[in-house]
């Protein structure tokens, strides 16, 4: 596995389509602080995007989407000097999954949400910036394109479980999204996601996440990705923030913390899988980056479980 797909697997990401929204003429809607992240797609016309604490309005034209990735209140409008209405009364009075706001429907908007488990905060949305922006034209963009061409099809054919299709499509969007902005942007990326641009920090990524249970180190390492161990060195701490070391140590303990949320599988069990030889080398690691034992790790309620005080970053 990558590391990308590694951590949206370990999230256990979903998406969540919306009701889509036409406009037209002199309109302005503001949205609450959405619970995920949101993201929306224009698909004929333009519009305004203004994200509260984020500086200017984004013009947004046919082709583009965004994603949200902080829980802020937003405004988008087709009018500057129009004031916004609350969004949530449109889209509960929408029909036939649209909703509509001013006069007319030169502007049509498909949008929804993703979702993900506890860590996601840390471990991918504190590592973007509050707004991913993607233009049209862009390579990425045309992958996006597809998506949401294929996710109209699904959605207005109606055929037997075109609502989960569209759901999974979504999540292809999110993907090629990231990737763009990896590309174009690296610099506002933080921890592992900037080390995604890095072609030297990737390899020792890849390889880190594709052999966790490995007993890695740095030299083996810097042979993966065909440099010197002070290079390796060097470049992982700058892009990643820590050594390929702690780095995997932090992500053993992830993939650890996720089998003792999920089931009943014992300590040793667990501990093998990540690389540890034994329960208390496991519990030792685990207690020394978490604050808590495995045991009352396990124990705690699902919504409490953070198992990194200083996650992978």
């Amino acid at each position: 596995m990558d590391p990308l797909e590694d951590v949206l697997t370990l999230l256990d990401t979903r998406s969540q389509l919306s009701a889509s929204l036409a406009a037209g003429g002199r309109w302005a809607l503001r949205f609450d602080a959405p619970q995920g992240v949101k993201f929306n797609a224009v698909r004929r016309g333009s519009c305004l995007l203004e994200v509260d604490g984020v500086d200017g309005p984004i013009p947004l034209a046919e082709g583009d989407c965004y994603l949200l990735a902080r829980p802020r209140p937003f405004v988008l409008r087709g009018d500057p000097a129009t004031a916004p209405v609350a969004a949530g009364p449109v889209f509960a009075r929408a029909e036939g999954g649209v909703a509509r706001a001013g006069q007319g429907d030169d502007v049509f908007l498909v949008g929804g949400r993703f979702s993900f488990g506890a860590r996601a905060q840390e471990l991918l949305l504190d590592r973007l910036p509050p707004v991913v922006h993607v233009p049209a034209g862009t390579p990425h963009a045309d992958t996006v394109r597809w998506a949401l061409d294929a996710i109209d099809r699904e959605l207005t054919r109606g055929e037997p479980a075109a609502g989960l299709v569209a759901e999974h499509l979504a999540v292809v969007m999110l993907v090629h999204v990231l990737r763009l902005h990896l590309a174009r942007d690296p610099h506002t990326a933080s921890g592992w996601l900037a080390g995604l641009s890095d072609p030297v920090v990737a390899a020792a990524l890849a390889s880190l996440h594709r052999e966790p249970a490995r007993p890695w180190t740095v030299a083996e390492l810097a042979r993966e990705a065909a440099v010197s161990r002070s290079t390796l060195a060097a470049r992982f701490k700058t892009a990643v923030g820590q050594g390929p070391l702690e780095y995997l140590t932090r992500w053993r303990i992830e993939l650890a913390a996720r089998q003792l949320r999920q089931g009943s599988t014992t300590l040793a069990v667990v501990a093998r899988s990540v690389g540890y030889g034994s329960e208390s080398a496991l519990s030792v690691a685990f207690k020394r980056v978490t604050g808590v034992s495995p045991g009352d790790y396990r124990r705690r309620p699902a919504g409490q479980a953070s198992p990194t005080e200083a996650p992978p970053s």
